[in-house]
């Protein structure tokens, strides 16, 4: 599709905030207005449209395909989108480790053990920690308690943890990545530790390493919207 737009800004709504083009205001792919509850995020959502070339890139589009999702797809059900983010804290990569004779074994120990053990201090739950790929139920009140602190957080906060969890396969280091300060390039390679221990193994391929560099920065910019759908 070719650029359609001359002019991009950002406009104050009566619930928030919203990118124009050429002076009329964007809406989500659902068709709803796409009205967003920080002016960062939408001075954001407005770079990307500003981004553009003569060609529109859909692939430039990470922030508002997230907006659309917060806006379009989260609202009309919203305890079924909680369920969704919860699955990954029921099979959390972190709590999955090879058997402790493994070589990899040490090193997903010194890595992922501390963020457990930061999770449960923070919120006081316990993760059954499994040797091998044979699935172990967690704790019931674990999951009831995170499936709270889900809930506590906004249409917009839950659609960057979807984002962050399906790609890290692990809600522990999703919720990590959305705290203050948070060091995303340390989650991230947390979360491809296991990756990184095959390409060790048996060398690097082009393609992954493509991939790899495209889910990194949609883990990048999933951080980033939380963060700056946050902003006051």
């Amino acid at each position: 599709m070719k650029r359609f737009y001359k002019q991009v800004a950002v406009a104050t709504e009566a619930a928030g905030w919203r990118v124009t083009l050429d002076g009329r205001g964007v809406k989500t792919q659902g068709g709803s207005p796409q009205v967003v509850p920080s002016e960062a995020l939408a001075m954001a959502l407005a770079a990307e449209w500003a981004a553009q070339g003569e060609e529109i890139d859909p692939a430039g589009f990470l922030l508002r395909d997230m907006a659309d999702y917060a806006i379009d797809v989260i609202p009309p059900d919203r305890a079924a989108a909680i369920a969704g983010v919860l699955r990954y804290a029921e099979t959390d990569t972190l709590c999955y480790r090879a058997d402790p004779d493994e070589p990899l074994y040490p090193r997903q120990r010194a890595v992922w053990e501390p963020l457990l053990l930061a999770a449960e201090a923070r919120w006081q739950v316990r993760f059954v920690r499994v040797s091998g790929i044979i699935h172990r139920a967690q704790p019931v009140d674990t999951l009831s308690r995170i499936e709270d602190i889900l809930a506590a957080h906004d249409d917009f906060a839950l659609a960057a943890l979807n984002t962050l969890a399906s790609l890290s396969a692990s809600l522990v280091i999703a919720l990590a990545a959305t705290e203050p300060g948070a060091d995303i390039t340390a989650l991230w390679n947390a979360a491809e530790l296991e990756a990184d221990w095959q390409v060790e193994q048996w060398g690097e391929d082009y393609e992954a390493t493509a991939r790899r560099e495209r889910r990194l920065a949609t883990f990048v910019a999933a951080a980033r919207f939380a963060a700056l759908s946050a902003a006051t």
